[in-house]
């Protein structure tokens, strides 16, 4: 194989390698996923100085058997997959050029203060279904990564929204894990702030979110998902997301729309809102005060049905 020198893509996916063969360096592409591959060295990259992407995804590697060293020779890879394998925490050593990062489906723990510190070009960093707490993440652990804007840690252990997180963030994914409380002040270090907020299916109460929890958002912010969680109301702190064009806050427990809560029918300013989501709750419609919606400038942009306290109208 070593003898192809013009070939730049290589797609190995489904055999039965245990190991990566000699590759031929005008490679740009590797895809190795579903193999049954027991570790890696660092001769096994030997001469890849072109490779930009790199998937390993659903092998047997873990902490033990993948060398620190593996990664070095590939200064320029950019994209790396390393899904559904069994590593305990983030692998070290990895390239400095790279941009995204996908580790969903191991057995990650913890995320240690140095193990990012070199990957200062990362933009997306996928972490989901593992084994993450919110204090098994170190403050430094990629506050200062000044080119991360989407992190996913869906499907983990988290009880609260994570602090000390990358400043320059816009999209963070944390459906689908224990989070109870949003932290006051725990956006108010980020700039320009979060454009995508997904908060869905955990178990947020009321009391779980503060005045100032989203403080730090107030212009950024344009999706926030809290469906499917233990809201009794609307949060507080809705109103000063002056930038909100999605919010879902369908399968709660909410029962009333005070007046004020979505629209501040003191001040005469239109929403930037175009889609609400409040079915599934136990609101009832008759109750909701006829200016609640009034800044929302389309009526359809606000879905109340169904209720789960009232059959559906036909």
């Amino acid at each position: 194989m070593q003898n192809l020198t013009k070939l730049k893509r290589l797609n190995l996916d489904g055999n039965q390698l245990t190991t990566i063969p000699a590759l031929p360096s005008s490679l740009q592409e590797l895809k190795m996923n579903d193999n049954h591959l027991e570790g890696l060295q660092r001769h096994n990259f030997r001469g890849l100085f072109k490779l930009l992407t790199l998937e390993l995804e659903g092998n047997q590697l873990h902490d033990g058997n993948v060398l620190p060293t593996a990664f070095k020779p590939l200064g320029r890879l950019i994209y790396l997959r390393l899904d559904r394998n069994r590593f305990r925490a983030i692998p070290s050593g990895l390239p400095a050029s790279l941009q995204e990062l996908h580790l969903d489906s191991n057995h990650i723990e913890e995320v240690t203060e140095s193990v990012l510190n070199k990957t200062l070009n990362l933009t997306v960093l996928v972490l989901s279904n593992n084994k993450l707490q919110e204090d098994h993440i170190a403050p430094r652990a990629w506050i200062d990564l000044p080119k991360l804007e989407a992190l996913d840690l869906s499907h983990n252990r988290l009880a609260h929204v994570p602090s000390f997180l990358p400043r320059h963030l816009k999209q963070l994914t944390l459906h689908h894990n224990c989070i109870e409380r949003i932290p006051g002040y725990v956006f108010a270090h980020m700039k320009p702030g979060l454009e995508f907020l997904h908060l869905s299916h955990n178990v947020l109460r009321d009391d779980g979110i503060h005045a100032v929890s989203f403080l730090g958002l107030y212009r950024s912010l344009a999706e926030l998902l809290l469906d499917n969680n233990q809201l009794q109301s609307i949060p507080r702190g809705i109103l000063n997301l002056k930038g909100l064009q999605v919010l879902r806050l369908s399968h709660n427990r909410i029962r009333n729309i005070p007046l004020n809560s979505v629209c501040d029918t003191r001040v005469a300013e239109d929403s930037n809102i175009v889609s609400m989501h409040l079915e599934n709750n136990l609101i009832d419609r008759r109750r909701i005060p006829p200016t609640a919606f009034s800044c929302i400038k389309a009526y359809h942009s606000v879905v109340l049905r169904p209720q789960e306290n009232e059959e559906e109208d036909y």
